[in-house]
């Protein structure tokens, strides 16, 4: 009997998440390896209120930086924008967006953007499923006995899982696609 290679590992991939907003964003970082995930940190990059929107942004921008040079992710992810009838909300929270898209370029990483309809489908399997729901369901999916806490830490722990999820779907979908177009 001839010997088998060993099996290829999966190659650990590190998502970072990101919940964006001037006054905390907040960050979930998760690694995935095959089937399994882990936690590897969570938090929140606070901003002071009384801060000019300049000295806010630029401490997101910094924080993330430092986030992104002491964890190594290899990807990063950012709930996208939804639309918000308070406008000044929605042009913060824009703002803080684009300071979390900066930073991830800045070192190199591939950002996705995923709108919270999805994140919370990935999550809980239901699209309108409540933040409870997603909290409830961080520890299940990530082996933990605890909800990641504040809750723009838990909201970027599902955009990490969300990102993990659904680019490794578009991976085997991909390569199905290019396996079946060799083989008509």
């Amino acid at each position: 009997m001839a010997d088998e290679p060993a099996p290829e590992r999966a190659a650990a991939r590190v998502a970072l998440g990101i919940d964006p907003g001037t006054a905390a964003t907040g960050y979930g970082v998760v690694r995935s390896r095959g089937d399994s995930m882990a936690l590897v940190a969570c938090g929140v990059i606070p901003t002071a209120a009384g801060m000019p929107p300049s000295e806010r942004l630029q401490t997101l921008y910094v924080g993330l930086l430092g986030l992104i040079d002491r964890y190594r992710p290899t990807e990063a992810a950012v709930e996208a924008l939804f639309f918000n009838k308070n406008v000044r909300t929605a042009l913060a929270v824009g703002q803080a967006r684009g300071v979390a898209l900066l930073a991830a370029a800045h070192r190199g990483l591939t950002v996705a953007e995923y709108a919270p309809l999805q994140v919370k489908q990935s999550i809980a399997g239901y699209g309108r499923a409540s933040k409870e729901q997603i909290q409830r369901m961080l520890p299940v999916l990530l082996n933990i006995d605890f909800v990641p806490e504040p809750d723009d830490a838990a909201d970027a722990v599902a955009i990490a899982i969300c990102h993990l999820h659904l680019s490794a779907l578009a991976r085997v979908l991909r390569a199905r696609q290019e396996g079946n177009g060799a083989n008509p």
